[in-house]
């Protein structure tokens, strides 16, 4: 039987930041590792721009986690998003806002497609508090 707990290096999978910031660029998605002491876990990310239903739809059938969107406080201020908790007492201390879904264009809020449109939204400098409601399926972190 293997032993789980062997460590193993993948220093020679780890991309330079140069490298990552054009896959960025180009719309390309991207895994995100941060330390072993913190979450030790990979994100599937891209730039909110770029995300299709079919990205959203690879993250969630192959992440299969939360579908979070990246967000400065001054557009979390200007879609007026709550944090999820009045107190956070995680150990990260990860901004949550609620969930949020757009107000019009979705069904059910939880396809790739809504899910997708509900991103779009959000970071549609055009858009604002009136066009997202919660709860939804789209998951806003405030960026520190």
């Amino acid at each position: 039987m293997k032993d789980h707990t062997e460590k193993y290096d993948f220093s020679a999978a780890i991309s330079p930041i140069e490298e990552i910031v054009e896959e960025a660029r180009n719309g390309r998605m991207y895994i995100l590792v941060d330390a072993e002491d913190r979450e030790n876990e990979g994100d599937l990310i891209i730039p909110a721009q770029f995300a299709t239903p079919a990205q959203v739809n690879f993250m969630a059938k192959h992440g299969r986690g939360l579908i979070c969107l990246s967000l400065s406080p001054e557009r979390a201020r200007t879609l007026a998003l709550d944090m999820m908790a009045r107190e956070n007492r995680t150990s990260m201390k990860t901004a949550f806002t609620v969930s949020i879904e757009a107000r019009e264009g979705v069904t059910t809020g939880i396809s790739a497609h809504d899910r997708a449109h509900t991103i779009a939204v959000a970071i549609d400098p055009t858009k604002g508090a009136d066009d997202i409601v919660s709860p939804g399926h789209v998951f806003p972190l405030v960026a520190k």
